[in-house]
């Protein structure tokens, strides 16, 4: 299949008065049956959360959550005992397994400003697995032009953290202007832009922009400006062991 884009503005979005959410897939009220997933990618959701504000306690379930902040700081707590404050730089997972209640606020008492994330959601390889969290500062490893792989499953990649789905990686990957990389081969692709621009087969993305493909990679990424991009690469589609 081509590379497909997804523009900032195609995405549909869930508005209230302390959040800002774009999808870029099917979640909560949106739903869209020809865009549910891309890959083992259920959820890739683009969050502005109020300062004060947040996410209340919730359940989730049989879901690797992934959690990358852009700006501002994100407080998380949840009901293994694990707690942490997520800030740019910083690789956090949660793996609901068979049941687990959280919360994620940006209610740190110096905080002022909204807290911008992406969160993104895996299926994992099976169910039942028991609750889990990770989270590790990578600020060190994201030097312009490298690639760093932030989340994976599969055993041949040394991630800063481990999902539970043998099939996904995630990589970070900032680039100075006029830098360029190699997108990883993969059966699934999914690469998003969370600031500046880049091109692609001569095709342009701009700051929230996504690319989606099949059968994708060993293709040049080049940094129009200044940018940061996350790339997933997925060997298995949604419920493929």
């Amino acid at each position: 299949m081509c590379p497909t884009i997804q523009r900032a503005a195609e995405r549909v979005s869930t508005q209230t008065d302390w959040l800002t959410s774009a999808h870029s897939f099917s979640f909560g009220d949106h739903y869209d049956p020809s865009n549910t997933h891309h890959g083992a990618l259920m959820v890739h959701n683009e969050d502005t959360i109020g300062a004060g504000q947040g996410f209340d306690t919730h359940p989730h379930a049989e879901t690797e959550i992934v959690t990358w902040v852009l700006s501002g700081s994100l407080v998380h707590q949840d009901s293994e005992g694990n707690s942490g404050v997520i800030h740019p730089g910083l690789a956090q997972r949660m793996s609901a397994g068979t049941g687990i209640l959280h919360s994620e606020r940006n209610d740190r008492a110096e905080s002022t400003d909204p807290v911008h994330l992406i969160q993104m959601w895996v299926w994992p390889d099976e169910s039942g697995l028991d609750p889990g969290y990770e989270q590790r500062d990578i600020t060190a490893d994201l030097t312009p032009g490298s690639l760093v792989p932030v989340a994976s499953g599969d055993p041949s990649h040394d991630s800063a953290i481990r999902i539970a789905n043998s099939g996904a990686t995630l990589y970070a990957l900032r680039l100075n202007a006029g830098g360029s990389a190699t997108i990883p081969a993969g059966r699934f692709t999914h690469l998003f832009v969370t600031s500046g621009s880049i091109t692609v087969d001569g095709e342009r993305l701009d700051t929230a922009d996504a690319l989606r493909a099949t059968d994708f990679g060993g293709t040049t990424l080049r940094a129009a400006t200044e940018a940061e991009v996350l790339i997933w690469s997925m060997s298995k589609r949604l419920g493929q062991w």
